[in-house]
């Protein structure tokens, strides 16, 4: 009798141990990837950028990103949201101005490039220069779009080949990961 006592004590205790060695693990696993996801932009993107670069004085991890965003900011910058069409407070700018990254607080955009493209986001045929913006293949399921990302890592939108002369690109941006700056 003592016997199988002690081999059912022995059973409990080996469950017990193997739950805790399987929560651990599990805990480790999430960190893991949470330490994955902050990574670096560069690290992120490496191998895909087509343009562009990154600045590496301005890249910051998410939690950094977190305490400086609002919460809709950093679903779009950090988290490749996108904002519900025609709702962005920039789409109907029509001030001369130029427009700057929320992130980076770097211009990307000038009015006078800006055009209305009826997609409900704001849209424009270039940016400001060649060195504002990164652009990144994104290779998903069946998905071969060009990502438009600041030089700090924060997705802005996407860019498409049916935009007006002279470039033919639309630069299609989500309001909320710009800010305008009216001419004076």
């Amino acid at each position: 009798m003592l016997y199988k006592a002690h081999r059912k004590h022995k059973n409990v205790l080996f469950l017990i141990a193997f739950v805790v060695l399987l929560i651990g693990g599990i805990v480790m696993i999430s960190h893991l990837n949470k330490k994955a996801v902050e990574r670096s932009t560069i690290d992120q993107y490496e191998g895909h950028i087509i343009s562009g670069a990154f600045n590496k004085n301005k890249l910051k991890t998410d939690e950094e990103w977190k305490r400086v965003l609002t919460p809709q900011e950093f679903h779009i910058l950090r988290e490749a949201g996108t904002e519900i069409p025609f709702t962005g407070v920039l789409n109907n700018e029509k001030r001369k101005g130029t427009y700057y990254s929320i992130g980076c607080d770097v211009p990307l955009f000038r009015s006078e490039q800006k055009f209305d493209s009826g997609t409900g986001w704001p849209s424009f045929w270039a940016p400001i220069n060649e060195n504002a913006v990164v652009l990144r293949k994104e290779a998903g399921l069946g998905d071969d779009r060009i990502e438009v990302l600041d030089t700090c890592g924060g997705h802005l939108g996407h860019v498409f080949d049916d935009g007006p002369k002279p470039t033919g690109k639309r630069y299609c941006m989500n309001s909320n990961a710009l800010r305008f700056v009216p001419d004076e």
